[in-house]
Parts: C-alpha cells; structure tokens; sequence
C-alpha cells in the first residue's frame, strides 16, 4: 500500500516531515467557519438562550411549583391570612393617626401583632370548642310581631335542613326527593335535578333491592362540607348521593348500606362524610376522592341521627335507647344510655358535652366522663291543648316544665307531638335550641361547665319541626317545619306548611 494513502498517527509529526498535510477537524477551515458563523449568529439573536443553562432553570422553577408540600402550602396560605389581618390593621391606624414616627411606630406594630395573636388564638380555641362563646345571655326578648317567616316552600313534608359555612346559602329536602338551595336573604331558590337512570347507574347506583321495582327518591338527610363544595344526600334507595354544589350536578352514588340512610354529616374542615341507617351501621367515605374508607358498627337498633365536630369523633343516636361516642381512630366507641325512653336526635356542644332529645319530651345534656345524663329537663315540649294558664306558672321553674307525673294525659293530646325530634346548637356557644310537633321551639342556656339547662324563649311554629340549624353567628335560626315527622308518618298537622322558616335573634 502506498504512503500517500496511509493517514499517520500524528498529525504534527507529518507536518515537522514536509509530507502532505493531514489537519484535525479543529483544525479544519470549514468547521472553522461554521462555528464562526454559528458564533455570530448566537450573538446578534438575544432572544436565543442556551438550553443548558436558562432551560434547566425554567424547569427547576416548575419542580417548585409543583413540588410545594401540604405544609408548605399552609403556611403560604397563613401567612397571606396574617398579611390581611394586618393590613386591615395598619389601613385602621392609618385613619386614626395619619403620622406617626420612630419608636412610636414600632411600638404599634408590635401591639399590632399581638392583637392579631389574640385574634388568631381565640378563632383557634373556639373552632377546637375549648372556648364557650356567651351567646345566650346576649340574646334579647322576640317581639310578638316577629315571628318565624318562611323562605322556602316544600310540596311534601320537609325532613332536614342545613346551612353553609358562611350562613350566606342553606339547603332543604323533602319526603318527594326535592333538594333545593336557596339564599338566605333574598330567598332565591334553585333546585338539583335528579339525573336519568342510566346517568346514576353510571354514577355507582346499584339495583332495587327486595320486592321494590324502582328506586325512591325520598330524601331523609343532608349534609354540606366546610368548604361549601360538596352537599350529601340520602334516603330511601339505600345511596349515599353526592353533588356539586356550584354546578348541582350530580357527582356519585355510594352504594353500601342495607337500609335507608337516615343521617349524614361532614367532619368539619375535611371532606370525610359519615353516613347512619337503617341497617345499624355507620359509614365512612371520603368526598374528594369519591371512595369508602371503613364501616362502624354497635348500635343495636335503627340509626336516626347523627353529627361530628373538627376532632374525629361520632355522635350517633338509636332506637336501642343508647347512644354512641366514636372514636375513629382509637377505633373505641362509648355508650351512654337514655334512663326509660328512646333517643330521637343529639348534637355536639363540644368535644366533650353534647345534647340530646327523646321521645318522651324530654331534652338531656350529657358529659363524656358520666354514662347518664347530667341534666334533664322533662316535658321540655308539652302539647298546645295545656292552658295558657298553667305554662305562665312554669315559667319560674328550673326546667321550664312540671314532672311528668303532674300532666294530665288526657290534656297533653297525642303523644308524638310532644316528641323532641330536633337540637341545634350555635357553634361554640352557649346557645341552644330544640323542636316538636306541640307548636313551639325552644331557646335554652346551657349553664357554666355544661351542669344544666336554662329556658331562655319559646318561639311559636305550627307544626313538626323536623331539623334545626343555627347560623355560627348567632343571629337567626333555620327551622324546616312539616306535617308529619320526618322518620313516619305517626301523626299530622293539617293546618301546619311544608317549608323552611326562618326567625331572627337579635343581640345586646
């Protein structure tokens, strides 16, 4: 082979011997060049950047954004809270004293913050139910012209009410499947259009079960989360419904129970939705993520209400006469029995007081340290055929009522309309309220340390008052009022409406 045609090893040692030149791409002219060319065009486009550098960057930033923890995203969100709460301070003082220098200044801050802390503290200490508010002494005498007005009118009778976090918006739903929302000071309603069978089926709704043929739509409970996005409904088909409440769209159907839902609420802040039935159970699903989690059982009867707080715990009442205290977590249940009668309904005064009412009339407040009742009135809901005279005479009694003993049966009419078949507390308050079908709900204090109950007013509503709900400020109260009880149809008053009543407390 001739030399010409073999390409030495070195390149520079071909060069020292003057034989033809073998150049490197480095050295190469063309490359050369190009990469001039390349250079130059790089240096009078500014828009180009280099992909290694800026490229690398831009993604970092949105490995960031994405990579923002729950924590993290906390304490942006408290932060900018603090902000407002600051600012709205600041603008305050601003107005007061428009120059203000040096020391001065940072002394104002500084007392600033410490308000700011205060307020902070409180808001925490009463959401957690640490902190009783004194609503009850504040509320004054209803005048006789302001009674209960109604907002909402239902065809069948209404079986629960309830109200968003703001008080601004409330729901109601009736024995005919009607699910309405509605404003509260206007009083606009909309209502949520049950989907096609094929929809729901699609939804998660499970067949009839037994000899019915068809799905009923009757409506028993409803409830609405913390953040006002979700509204839960159950009834007769066994399903726990769920909707959107800003489109009212119907999202899912939670299939489970044996028997009718009958009670359902949401732990507040989260999207953990508790549902009671017929068929002695309680469940746990999760509403965001549209998914059972766990089933809770031990009552021995029918579950007929239920309620929760912040912490997760369980208030549930049964036809078993007892009722329970759920510790989800521990996975522990207390049980607390009523002294002779059935338990109609409870709720959460706190985390360790609660209020319930009985068949019998009477309304009991518990402790979770003492299996029986710490108080109870009796006769908290006497029938409307009982003189005028005599309730005027039991007004200076502790109760409100005489034993049960005194009343003459024949005087007290039916016994369903004496049932308490509705408590409602005003969150983290002191405040109080039960409903009958005898014509009246009552207004009660609940007394320093939970040792007893005070009747406060008695504001007239003709006819069942099947739920309760208090605006967290204080200053109304949403009755939904029918002819029948919301469970049967074991009594009736005929001249009683069908509707959502509401009746303002006006505050010293």
């Amino acid at each position: 082979m001739k030399g010409g045609k073999r390409r030495p090893s070195n390149p520079a040692k071909a060069r020292t011997n003057g034989k033809k030149r073998f150049s490197s791409i480095a050295d190469d002219s063309f490359f050369e060049a190009t990469d001039q060319k390349r250079r130059r065009k790089f240096e009078n486009d500014e828009e180009i950047k280099s992909s290694d550098e800026d490229g690398g960057d831009s993604d970092s930033e949105k490995e960031e954004e994405i990579d923002e923890t729950p924590a993290e995203k906390r304490k942006r969100l408290a932060d900018a809270f603090l902000e407002k709460l600051r600012a709205k301070e600041r603008e305050r003082e601003e107005n007061e004293e428009s120059e203000e220098e040096g020391e001065g200044r940072r002394e104002r801050e500084g007392e600033r913050d410490t308000l700011i802390a205060k307020i902070l503290q409180q808001d925490q200490l009463e959401e957690s139910g640490r902190v009783r508010r004194a609503l009850a002494s504040r509320v004054q005498k209803p005048e006789t012209s302001q009674g209960f007005q109604f907002l909402v009118k239902h065809r069948q009778p209404v079986t629960c009410v309830a109200l968003s976090e703001d008080d601004s918006r409330g729901f109601s739903a009736s024995k005919d499947g009607a699910i309405v929302h509605w404003d509260v000071e206007t009083g606009k309603t909309e209502k949520y259009l049950w989907p096609s069978d094929e929809v729901l089926k699609a939804h998660g709704l499970k067949d009839p079960q037994g000899r019915a043929k068809k799905q009923s739509k009757q409506v028993l409970a409803l409830a609405v989360s913390s953040d006002g996005r979700y509204l839960a409904t159950g009834g007769l088909d066994r399903h726990v419904h769920l909707w959107d409440v800003r489109t009212r769209q119907h999202l899912q159907a939670f299939p489970g129970h044996k028997g009718p839902v009958s009670c359902l609420t949401f732990r507040q802040g989260t999207a953990e939705l508790f549902s009671g039935s017929f068929d002695r159970s309680i469940k746990i699903w999760n509403a965001e993520d549209r998914t059972y989690i766990s089933t809770l059982f031990g009552h021995q009867s029918e579950v007929l209400t239920i309620d929760s707080l912040r912490k997760e715990r369980v208030l549930t009442v049964g036809r078993d006469r007892t009722m329970h205290l759920w510790k989800v977590p521990e996975e522990s249940q207390l049980v607390f029995r009523a002294p002779a009668s059935s338990l109609e309904c409870c709720c959460f005064i706190n985390n360790d007081d609660f209020l319930s009412g009985s068949d019998d009339g009477n309304v009991e407040l518990w402790n979770v340290l003492r299996k029986k009742p710490v108080h109870i009135v009796k006769n908290a809901h006497v029938s409307c055929s009982e003189n005028k005279s005599d309730q005027n005479n039991l007004e200076g009694l502790s109760n409100g009522h005489k034993e049960n003993e005194v009343h003459n049966s024949s005087r007290n009419g039916s016994a369903v309309l004496s049932w308490v078949s509705s408590v409602a507390v005003c969150r983290s308050s002191d405040l109080a309220a039960s409903g009958a079908g005898n014509g009246l709900v009552r207004l009660w204090a609940i007394e320093n340390e939970s040792k007893g109950l005070r009747p406060l007013f008695e504001l007239n509503l003709d006819g069942f008052v099947n739920s309760l709900a208090f605006a967290k400020s204080g200053k109304f109260l949403i009755a939904g009022v029918a002819q029948e009880p919301r469970l049967g149809r074991w009594g009736r008053a005929a001249s009683a409406k069908n509707g959502v009543a509401l009746h303002p407390l006006k505050l010293s």
